[in-house]
């Protein structure tokens, strides 16, 4: 029986492995677990949210490939599922993660409804939506339109609110709710996990992405390949996407022997308890949840300084950071590190002692239940005539 306070809320993310649809899945999974019912709308189920969780829907949404398009078109059918899920669940809220093309069709399906079944707005923006395509003139002003005729804006960093406001010329209220990570209970040992990957005394530097360039892989090779002694590690990808495309550097960088990829893992904590530091070689990061998920194991980062990774850890004390695109410098980070078990173990449980209590789902959901709250109290969002 739901409570007299829980809300129907639709949540619309990325399915694939990244931060946006992670971040959308856990909040799924907590909100259903305070009593609210979540319907997940999308083309596909998120791939961390589990099945038959009580209070979780998912509505999937079909593209027809009309010979008509060149190619095939996302955005309406989503906005029609939207409204057809908003109106037939009453949905209080439509909470939409990456403004392309979510925020979008939660805009247009709010205007397709009679103003008593239309839901409220939210978009949470996460980086690449705004700082990559808010400055493409084909994506920017339907992106800026979208944020205009949001109930709500919230940004998962301070950094990224300023480069929204920036970019995109918003002069409206953005709320920073920082990301969360809730860790499941490994399924395998540290011991199980570190003996499947063949590893003896060596360290084990993380890495966990989806590849994208923005996140600088071959920067990342680069400095795998100038940490000395060569034989002091080994370096697991856990890749969200195909690594094919980098085997031809890794052969280059004589890396074949330090290298160990792992595509596509949902068990991702399996491989964060058996790490003793992650490495980061991002150009550009609004958050970094990856840097999150090793704090919440006691596992140190060394990263470039960038974007809002600065808001998550302190240099020197949780993490070690480093000038972008300076692969000498994250190499000696890295060796430091490794030659120091015993200040790499103490910076590990400073980085989950600020994880528990800054970044952890008691922290952050409330945030986000109160934004909800306040923007079903507020009158509806009008629409220019």
């Amino acid at each position: 029986m739901p409570s007299p306070n829980s809300l129907n809320i639709g949540i619309t993310c990325y399915p694939s492995v990244g931060g946006s649809g992670i971040l959308a899945s856990a909040l799924g999974e907590e909100l259903a677990r305070r009593g609210h019912e979540v319907h997940f709308i999308g083309y596909e189920r998120p791939f961390r949210l589990p099945n038959d969780t009580p209070r979780i829907y998912f509505h999937p949404v079909e593209v027809n490939d009309y010979g008509l398009f060149k190619y095939p078109d996302y955005t309406l059918p989503l906005s029609v599922k939207m409204a057809e899920v908003s109106r037939d669940h009453h949905l209080d809220i439509l909470h939409v993660h990456y403004a392309v093309p979510h925020a979008t069709a939660a805009v247009l399906a709010k205007s397709m409804l009679s103003p008593e079944h239309q839901p409220r707005v939210i978009t949470t923006l996460h980086g690449t939506d705004t700082m990559l395509l808010g400055c493409d003139p084909g994506y920017g002003p339907a992106i800026r339109h979208a944020l205009i005729h949001s109930d709500a804006i919230t940004a998962v960093s301070a950094y990224l609110k300023e480069q929204t406001r920036q970019l995109l010329d918003i002069d409206r209220p953005i709320d920073v709710i920082h990301n969360f990570f809730t860790p499941r209970a490994p399924r395998r040992s540290r011991d199980e996990v570190r003996s499947e990957l063949g590893l003896r005394n060596e360290a084990m530097i993380l890495h966990a992405s989806n590849l994208r360039p923005l996140k600088r892989i071959d920067l990342l090779l680069q400095a795998a390949a100038l940490i000395r002694p060569r034989d002091s590690f080994k370096l697991v990808i856990l890749a969200g996407e195909p690594f094919a495309p980098f085997a031809a550097d890794v052969r280059r960088l004589n890396l074949g022997n330090q290298i160990i990829v792992r595509e596509k893992v949902s068990d991702i904590e399996e491989y964060l308890q058996a790490a003793d530091l992650a490495l980061f070689t991002s150009d550009m990061e609004s958050f970094c949840l990856s840097i999150l998920e090793a704090m919440c194991f006691a596992c140190p980062s060394v990263s470039t300084r960038v974007g809002g990774i600065p808001e998550v850890v302190e240099d020197g004390a949780t993490a070690l950071l480093a000038p972008p695109g300076d692969a000498g410098a994250l190499a000696r980070k890295v060796e430091f590190l490794i030659q120091n078990p015993s200040q790499r173990t103490a910076m590990g449980r400073a980085a989950q002692a600020i994880a528990r209590e800054k970044f952890s789902a008691e922290a952050i959901v409330s945030q986000y239940e109160a934004l909800y709250r306040r923007v079903t109290r507020q009158n509806h969002h009008s629409f220019p005539k």
